[in-house]
């Protein structure tokens, strides 16, 4: 019980400093280059998203160490979370490639490469532990909306 604690404060840990480096380039056009884009109707206040975004990092990050917990010597936890590093520098690039280049196409790309990895982590983290799994379900849900946010600002500008 010990060392899944520490494995899930670990991988919580990576998952907040990951999305703390990843507001940096969110931070550098937020204020003045997303502010002039058209957005959708649907596209929520700038103040949700660093809450959210907090939320899904820590389900991420113990879903991890869940999943850790089982032991990296297993082909199927190493599977799962070589599937979980891939999502989660997809994730980065994202950010970097939206706020800090500015090119909402080539984020598109990459955030539909993101579902993709995300739907895959899905079922090896299903195949290691069940619970780690589910708690990916709201982060699976909030890039597909974000996909489609995406999508539409690209659209509209």
């Amino acid at each position: 019980m010990k060392k899944k604690l520490l494995y899930i404060i670990i991988c919580v840990c990576l998952c907040l400093v990951i999305g703390f480096l990843s507001s940096f380039a969110t931070q550098s056009s937020v204020n003045d280059w997303y502010v002039t884009l058209n957005k959708p109707n649907f596209n929520p206040p700038n103040w949700v998203f660093a809450p959210v975004w907090t939320l899904l990092y820590i389900l991420m990050g113990i879903a991890a160490g869940l999943v850790l917990a089982k032991g990296f010597y297993h082909l199927w936890v190493k599977t799962a979370l070589y599937h979980f590093g891939f999502q989660l520098l997809l994730n980065a690039l994202w950010s970097i490639v939206f706020f800090g280049l500015k090119q909402p196409l080539w984020a598109l790309f990459i955030i539909i490469a993101l579902v993709v990895m995300l739907l895959i982590t899905f079922k090896w983290f299903k195949i290691v532990n069940k619970t780690a799994a589910y708690m990916l379900i709201p982060y699976i849900l909030w890039v597909s909306f974000a996909t489609i946010l995406n999508y539409k600002i690209w659209e509209l500008n």
